[in-house]
């Protein structure tokens, strides 16, 4: 039996009802919707799902992101019309089996044995032979035979003859039912997991998303889905030493909160680290308090290993910050600006001010994440070199090959992975809402392999968050801290210390003796430290409320001043006469706010002049920080949070059962051919192919055919499902086995 692509064709109702239920039931219009499955399938695995409306107006533009929400390409999975498309699977693929299964039900103990004599000369695979047997006992013999090969055998005595009809393979039209039924299990388990019955309790009990914030104890019943909810796939957070029986459902528009039968209590996080910075192990230790008896359970809930409490399955998803506390000191970056430290928490926020009076400056600090791990790498770029300056007889070829040979996580990239500590990230809001991201590193990292090269704070901020960080580099002094740099942005906003620290410049270089050219040095020295350190704040303010840019500062001052006023010819000497100047009042300037602070003295060495050189770079640099004050990391207290998702799911079961049906019936219609035999056994007569053709005038075996008591005339077909060089050869094998009594 062949299975038809056809539609179910009934004879009641109207017209567009038969037409209707011809074409719902018709395979080719399941394999239509499968196709459409499949291509909103891909768009899903290609386009990230339910992200921020801004993250796809930021990667695909306005228009796209629009055409996106409104095809609801963004959420493929829970989409109404791919919802629909799965339930008229099921109606497609259900109808088509209850077209096809009687037939095929019927057809599994149907053996054919009607089939004529005369249709067996159409098959492919046919023989003839004469055997030295009566038409019976050849009969019962074949069909003895074939039955201890497994054949289902049915014998039919004709007024001509015998026929024997065999056949063996019938799962594969069991393999049909099979692969078509698990086709109708898996949708239906995806429609029972999915988002169909959420959105069936918000259309028929009047539930609802909710956008705005607080608390989640504040929010409204008509928010709230009940610990009865068959179904649901929730995120819930739990920090350390605290317990939540609330998760988060995230819709399109907004959330729903779930209640749960039970209140999960987080006891202690872990989590382990590669070599690479990249974690390695999440394991939450939970106690499980069941709401109804009060009973408490104990569990371990790791990556790929689940808890389960009443049904609802607990996974370990990913992880965050539950609330740690940080002490944050301020390092001022403009004139107006002081040093103090304030303490907050990971999530919070503090309120600020700049200034005083009514130029003050309204800031709102935002502390938004606490990283005790930061691995980066350090390798340098000394083994990359190429060109006319490679060595090839230094060229290890072995070792080159080795490197692009083999596992696919070998690299001819050098890695130095190194942990740099821990890091604070913050936002920094004007009174007008706009913020700019900071990273802060709480320890000095030291960048290359110079032994006298400093140490480096890193400030790192950024306009947006798809944009990389950009660091202002502050050297750690002898004290491994930034107190020197902010003790020297301070002295150079002070005049009376810039002229002191000339002063003692001068008396150094030039000495006593020569007082007009002393006086020159001072003139120059003056000059130089006035344009680097800039104009003062109140100049500053001024040209900020006038709406004029910036002045300059630092290096950019000095260069915009050598441009307007030394000749072009000239500009190279005097920049190196004006540069060693300014480095040596700056380095008399941090010597003499070092003794004020009663620190030792700076050693006149090679780690100093490194330091020094550094130096210069981050102070002229700070002018450009677009921040009045950064924010160091003092102190912390972490504490870590677990994100599980929290699921119950009915149709898993039915979507397990789904997919073991769909391997059985690949494998019967792929894998088992279905074969059908028929042998007619007649008595031999006077020269029958003479008188009707029914026989040849030789058998195979090339014995004559004449006329004997008890012998009979075999004429064998076989039929399968496929053709196949197996077949071929299992036709010969039984023609051998089955036609053994030739005369």
């Amino acid at each position: 039996m062949t299975v038809s692509t056809e539609g179910m064709k009934v004879n009641w109702g109207s017209r567009t009802l038969r037409a209707s239920v011809e074409l719902l039931s018709s395979m080719r219009f399941s394999i239509s919707l499968l196709t459409v499955i499949c291509i909103a399938s891909i768009i899903g695995t290609v386009l990230k799902q339910q992200e921020p409306l801004s993250n796809y107006v930021n990667q695909f533009g306005p228009f796209w992101a629009q055409v996106f929400s409104l095809a609801s390409l963004n959420t493929v999975y829970s989409a109404w019309w791919f919802l629909l498309i799965l339930a008229f699977l099921v109606v497609s693929t259900s109808l088509c089996i209850a077209r096809n299964t009687p037939k095929i039900l019927a057809d599994l103990n149907h053996l054919k044995e009607d089939v004529r004599e005369q249709s067996l000369k159409a098959f492919g695979h046919r023989a003839h032979a004469a055997l030295a047997e009566s038409p019976e006992v050849a009969a019962r013999r074949i069909g003895q035979t074939l039955v201890q090969s497994g054949w289902k055998v049915k014998l039919q005595q004709r007024s001509t003859g015998w026929m024997v009809a065999a056949k063996k393979g019938s799962a594969n039209k069991l393999g049909y039912i099979a692969a078509h039924s698990a086709i109708v299990l898996i949708c239906l388990g995806g429609l029972l997991d999915g988002d169909m019955i959420v959105r069936a309790q918000m259309l028929l009990n009047g539930k609802s998303t909710y956008t705005g914030g607080g608390l989640i104890a504040d929010v409204p019943a008509e928010h709230r889905l009940s610990e009865r909810n068959p179904t649901f796939r929730a995120n819930l957070l739990v920090a350390e030493g605290t317990q939540s029986s609330t998760a988060i459902l995230n819709q399109p528009g907004g959330i729903l909160l779930q209640e749960l039968p039970f209140a999960v209590e987080l006891k202690k996080f872990i989590v382990e680290y590669y070599s690479t910075g990249m974690p390695k192990l999440f394991a939450s230790d939970v106690i499980i308090h069941d709401k109804a008896t009060g009973e408490k359970t104990p569990a371990r809930i790791e990556v790929n290993h689940p808890a389960n409490y009443k049904g609802v399955e607990i996974y370990q998803s990913s992880f965050d910050d539950g609330g740690s506390s940080v002490t944050l000191k301020a390092i001022p970056m403009s004139a107006a600006s002081k040093d103090f430290e304030i303490e907050g928490t990971i999530g919070g926020s503090s309120n600020l001010t700049n200034g005083q009076g009514t130029g003050a400056e309204k800031l709102t600090l935002e502390y938004t994440a606490l990283r005790v791990i930061n691995v980066e790498n350090f390798a340098g770029n000394s083994g990359g070199a190429s060109g006319s300056g490679v060595d090839v007889r230094k060229v290890d070829l072995h070792k080159a090959i080795e490197t692009r040979l083999g596992a696919a996580n070998k690299t001819v990239t050098q890695k130095e992975l190194r942990n740099v500590g821990p890091s604070v990230s913050y936002k920094l809001r004007d009174a007008s809402g706009q913020a700019r991201e900071y990273q802060n590193y709480m320890l000095p990292v030291k960048m290359d392999e110079n032994a006298d090269s400093p140490s480096m704070y890193l400030m790192g901020v950024r306009e947006n968050p798809a944009d990389p960080f950009q660091y202002l580099r502050i050297p750690a002094d002898a004290e491994s801290s930034m107190d020197t740099f902010i003790r020297l942005r301070a002295a150079l906003a002070d005049p009376a210390q810039r002229e002191l620290a000339v002063k003692r410049y001068a008396r150094l270089a030039v000495g006593t003796d020569r007082p007009e050219l002393a006086q020159q040095l001072i003139e120059s020295a003056s000059r130089a430290l006035a344009l680097f350190a800039g104009p003062d704040a109140s100049a500053q303010s001024a040209a900020s409320a006038a709406g004029k840019a910036k002045p300059a500062a630092g290096l950019q001052a000095i260069s915009d001043f050598m441009e307007a006023n030394v000749p072009e010819a000239e500009r190279s000497r005097a920049g190196d006469v004006l540069v060693r100047i300014l480095n040596g009042t700056l380095f008399e300037l941090t010597s003499m706010i070092r003794e004020q602070a009663g620190l030792k003295p700076l050693p006149q060495d090679e780690k100093t002049q490194a330091f020094m050189s550094q130096m210069v770079l981050s102070l002229s640099d700070a002018p450009h920080y677009p921040a009045p004050m950064a924010f160091q990391l003092k102190d912390f207290k972490q504490v870590q949070a677990s994100v599980f998702q929290v699921a119950r799911a009915p149709g898993k079961k039915i979507v397990y059962l789904g997919c073991a049906f769909l391997i059985l019936g690949v494998f019967g219609m792929l894998y088992i051919r279905e074969r059908r035999i028929w042998v007619w056994l007649a008595p031999q007569s006077d020269s029958p192919s003479e008188r009707n053709g029914d026989f040849p005038e030789r058998a195979d075996d090339g014995h004559s055919v004449s006329e004997s008591a008890g012998k009979s005339q075999a004429t064998m077909a076989l039929s399968t499902n496929r053709k196949t060089m197996d077949g071929d050869k299992e036709f010969e094998m039984l023609k051998t086995k089955l036609l053994q009594a030739p005369l």
